[in-house]
C-alpha cells in the first residue's frame, strides 16, 4: 500500500491494459429494475488521481450507478469502462484493482478489530509481516487503538464504520469507492479520514466520492457530478458549480449597542432598520434578523445591495460594527441545482 503521499503501483501501466485517458469512462449509461428507471443515460469521465464526487438526493441514482461500476450489477445499457477495460468483460480484473465502501453496514461480528483487518488482508494475498504493518499504520490513523482488541458486534455505529474503511486500505488499489464513508461519525473522526484519503490521492489514487455532507465534498473533490432522478443535472469543479449556480451571497451587517439603542440618534431601534432595508432590496432578495443586533441580507446582487444599505444607515447614523460578505456554500449550490431540475 505504501505510505500516505508515496506514487502508487500504477495498474494502468500493466501490459494487459489497454492505456487510457479515463480511470472511469461512462456513456449513456442506464439502469432499470423492471419498469423502474434508476439511471437514465448518463456520461461522465473520472481522471486519474482525482477525487470525484457524485452527489445527490436519496433515491437519485447513485448507489446503483456505485454497484455497476464496482461490478455487483451488470449495467441494463451503456458502455463503461474502468482503467480502459469494459467492466462486463473485464470484471475480474477489475476488481482487483479497486477498493469498495458501500453503504450498508459490513463487519465480522465475532472477530476482533485487530483479526478482522488480518483477515482481510490475508484474504488479498499480504505477507504476515506487511500485514502487521499495515495494521499499526490503520489502527493509528484511524484512532482505534482503543478498541483494536474488541470485537467488532461491541463496537458503536461510528467505531464499525472507521473499522470498514479502514479494512479497505490494508491492500493496494488505484481506485477506491466511497458511498457515504462518514456515516456516524463524530466531526473529528470524519477530518481524519478524509486527511488520510486525500493523502494518498496526493499518490495516485483515484477517489470516486459520495457524501450528504457538503462540506465533505468541497473539502476533497476535484470534480462534482449532481445527479437528480437517475440524471446528471450539473458537473463541474466546485468553484464552477459555485459561479454557475450559486449567484446568492449572503451579508452580515452588526451593529453597535447589541440593539439597545444601536447608536441612533433618531431613535428607531433594529426592527426599524430591517424594515428600511427590505425597502431597498431587489425583487427575490431577502432580510432576516438572526440576532438581536445583526441582519443578514441573501441577494444575487449582494454587493450592490449593500452599497444601498450603506447610504441608508449612513442617513440614519446608525453605528455599523461590521459588515462580512459570505459567498455562496456548495450546499447553496446543490440545492439550486436541485431546485433548477424539477419538472
Amino acid at each position: 500500500m505504501g505510505q500516505p503521499g508515496q506514487k502508487y503501483h500504477s495498474h494502468q501501466q500493466d501490459n494487459d491494459t489497454p492505456d487510457h485517458d479515463y480511470c472511469i469512462s461512462v456513456s449513456n449509461f442506464s439502469q432499470s429494475y423492471g419498469h423502474l428507471q434508476a439511471v437514465n443515460g448518463i456520461s461522465f469521465n473520472v481522471e486519474y488521481g482525482q477525487v470525484f464526487g457524485f452527489l445527490g438526493p436519496n433515491g437519485a441514482g447513485k448507489t446503483t450507478t456505485i454497484k455497476v461500476l464496482t461490478t455487483l450489477l451488470h449495467p441494463s445499457s451503456g458502455n463503461i469502462r474502468v482503467f480502459g477495460q469494459d467492466i462486463v468483460k473485464h470484471s475480474k480484473e477489475i476488481r482487483k484493482k479497486i477498493g469498495v465502501v458501500l453503504q450498508e453496514p459490513s463487519f465480522e461480528a465475532n472477530l476482533t478489530v485487530e483479526r478482522a483487518l488480518d483477515l482481510y488482508g490475508m484474504l488479498w494475498g499480504l505477507p504476515k509481516k506487511d500485514r502487521q504493518e499495515r495494521i499499526e499504520e490503520l489502527v493509528d490513523r484511524f484512532d482505534m487503538r482503543q478498541f483494536m482488541h474488541m470485537k467488532n458486534d461491541e463496537l458503536s455505529i461510528g467505531q464499525r464504520r472507521r473499522v470498514q474503511v479502514a479494512r479497505e486500505f490494508m491492500h493496494d488499489m488505484d481506485l477506491i469507492f466511497l458511498d457515504e464513508p462518514t456515516v456516524g461519525l463524530d466531526p473529528s473522526a470524519r477530518r481524519a479520514i478524509l486527511d488520510y484519503i486525500k493523502k494518498y490521492v496526493q499518490g495516485g489514487l483515484t477517489v470516486f466520492f459520495t457524501t450528504h455532507i457538503m462540506e465533505e465534498a468541497e473539502y476533497l473533490c476535484d470534480q462534482i457530478a449532481i445527479i437528480n432522478r437517475g440524471e446528471i443535472i450539473a458537473i463541474d469543479t466546485p468553484a464552477g458549480l459555485k459561479k454557475r449556480y450559486g449567484g446568492v451571497e449572503s451579508v452580515e451587517i452588526k451593529f453597535a449597542d447589541g440593539g439597545t439603542g444601536m447608536g441612533m440618534s433618531t431613535g428607531a431601534n433594529l426592527q426599524d432598520v430591517l424594515a428600511a432595508i427590505r425597502d431597498v432590496l431587489a425583487d427575490g432578495s431577502s432580510a432576516e434578523m438572526p440576532d438581536t443586533n445583526t441582519v443578514r441580507i441573501s441577494s444575487a446582487g449582494a454587493q450592490e445591495e449593500l452599497v444601498k444599505i450603506i447610504g441608508l444607515l449612513a442617513k440614519a447614523k446608525v453605528q455599523v460594527e461590521s459588515i462580512s460578505i459570505n459567498p455562496p456554500t456548495l450546499e447553496d449550490v446543490f440545492i439550486a441545482a436541485i431546485e433548477k431540475s424539477k419538472p
